[in-house]
């Protein structure tokens, strides 16, 4: 584990009766985009490290981690995300047992992960009935969600560890009154951030806001750009967060996002040959808007870790960060899927251990 760096200062005063009152404050964990590298603490991430003769200094080695804060408000679906062990679900066990296994995570290499305020499917494809929104209907926070957060981003800020913090999910969005509602969302999530004074966030409007399950206009492409701009504008003491969304996989972002977004986002779902994922990337950079900025994959759900090239591969060649989607598929155990609900968050099953090993492999992490 790494050991965190505090810059400490002391702002004291000798009060009556000998006594000296204190305050100290912490140097947060920082992110920052420097061309097409990401920045953790005025530093390239994996800084000065190379893999098989190419660099991966400032690229973001990530998972999809979406529901470390799932909780499921409808009392009639709520039983089928039940423990295995106990037959309950129990969103508070959730969310600590996803903060125990981060310093294992990060001990492989991985400096960074995507979790949701509206989470992801929990059967790994698909929405039915289950409530799981950190909103409560007119965009205000629900405080239980943003309690688990919390304990999420500090642990992400000890390790020096990067979260791209989605706001939205389709499925889940319709649970907001109106684009009034949404835009409150946007405001008091992107807020609590800010004066929360976490710096290692990147936020992620919404997961793939091309799809049509979207039932708010503007979080459809034609206007997402809309709240990337105002997530832009928003500013707490001086700094503000880096925004940008996602489309769905093997779809390039359109000129719209990609001239307002400070980095892209695009998903390996679909891309089922490596010379797709080549052709994504590339198409990626030709669109309109396109400057020197990082691309980030921070979604697929190919692997093939144990051959010399598969896609995660593919885009560190071609410098492109890259996230593992793991969903349980019919028939497998507990232990699979980062994504299906309830979750085991070790390294359990041979898929995960299959991602991290080449994780470690790549970073030269010492796990």
């Amino acid at each position: 584990m790494k050991k965190r760096t505090y810059f400490m200062f002391y702002a004291c005063s000798l009060l009556w009766l000998g006594l000296v009152a204190c305050e100290t404050a912490e140097q947060r964990t920082v992110v920052t985009i420097e061309g097409e590298a990401f920045y953790v603490n005025g530093k390239p991430t994996y800084e000065g490290r190379t893999w098989k003769g190419t660099t991966i200094e400032g690229l973001l080695m990530n998972s999809r981690m979406v529901q470390g804060i799932f909780d499921d408000l409808n009392p009639e679906t709520r039983p089928l995300f039940g423990y295995p062990d106990t037959g309950e679900w129990d969103p508070d066990r959730n969310t600590a047992e996803f903060v125990a296994a981060m310093e294992e995570w990060n001990a492989y290499g991985l400096n960074a992960f995507t979790i949701n305020l509206q989470g992801g499917s929990p059967i790994g494809y698909g929405n039915k009935d289950w409530y799981n929104s950190a909103f409560f209907s007119d965009g205000r926070l629900r405080p239980e969600y943003m309690d688990r957060l919390k304990l999420v981003l500090d642990k992400a800020d000890e390790l020096e560890m990067v979260v791209m913090l989605g706001i939205f999910y389709f499925g889940q969005d319709q649970n907001l009154d109106d684009e009034a509602a949404v835009i409150e969302a946007v405001r008091n999530s992107v807020n609590w951030v800010l004066q929360e004074g976490y710096r290692n966030v990147l936020i992620e409007v919404n997961n793939e806001c091309d799809v049509n399950a979207y039932d708010h206009e503007i979080l459809k492409p034609a206007r997402v750009h809309e709240l990337i701009d105002l997530v832009k504008s928003m500013e707490y003491e001086g700094n503000r967060l880096l925004v940008s969304t996602s489309y769905k996989g093997n779809t390039p972002p359109k000129p719209n996002v990609v001239k307002s977004s400070d980095y892209i986002l695009i998903h390996g779902n679909g891309v089922n040959t490596l010379e797709k994922m080549e052709k994504l990337i590339a198409d990626t950079r030709q669109v309109e808007g396109y400057r020197p900025m990082p691309v980030v994959i921070n979604e697929d759900d190919h692997y093939d870790f144990d051959q010399e090239r598969n896609n995660f591969t593919v885009a560190v060649e071609n410098y492109v960060s890259w996230g593992f989607f793991d969903y349980r598929r019919d028939g497998e155990p507990y232990e699979e899927g980062f994504q299906s609900v309830p979750v085991d968050w070790g390294i359990h099953s041979e898929r995960k251990q299959g991602f991290f090993n080449l994780v470690r492999e790549i970073t030269g992490a010492t796990q």
